[in-house]
């Protein structure tokens, strides 16, 4: 089959897939009272973004690549959210804590952009 958006060559998906290891790798040092917690969510919202923009690559028309693009633009949201969260509990530090963010601000802003492309 072949796809209108090849998700795999879009920088949006690499840079999303990155934050999912990433994301992974920030919370493996969480506490263990957390697993099912912020860790997961955090790992759920990397994981949604990644996903969303992929799913919504196979769809047939721009118009529901943008519902998608939506989705995983609210969910790099609920990301950064939950990463202040992490910060204010003290889970990372400062250094991490303005790496992620402007990390996140950065796939948030490859989103909208993408997004008006297709409208």
């Amino acid at each position: 089959m072949a796809l209108k958006h090849n998700f795999r060559k879009l920088t949006i998906w690499q840079e999303a897939r990155s934050l999912v290891s990433e994301t992974y790798s920030i919370t493996e040092k969480f506490p263990k009272t957390e697993i099912y917690g912020l860790s997961n969510q955090l790992r759920r919202c990397s994981v949604s973004i990644a996903s969303n923009i992929a799913e919504g690559s196979a769809r047939d028309s721009n118009k529901h690549f943008v519902q998608y693009l939506e989705t995983a633009l609210g969910s790099s949201f609920e990301w950064e959210t939950q990463l202040i969260c992490a910060f204010d509990l003290n889970y990372i530090s400062e250094t991490t804590f303005n790496e992620y963010v402007e990390k996140i601000q950065k796939i948030q802003a490859m989103i909208s952009n993408f997004k008006n492309t297709l409208n």
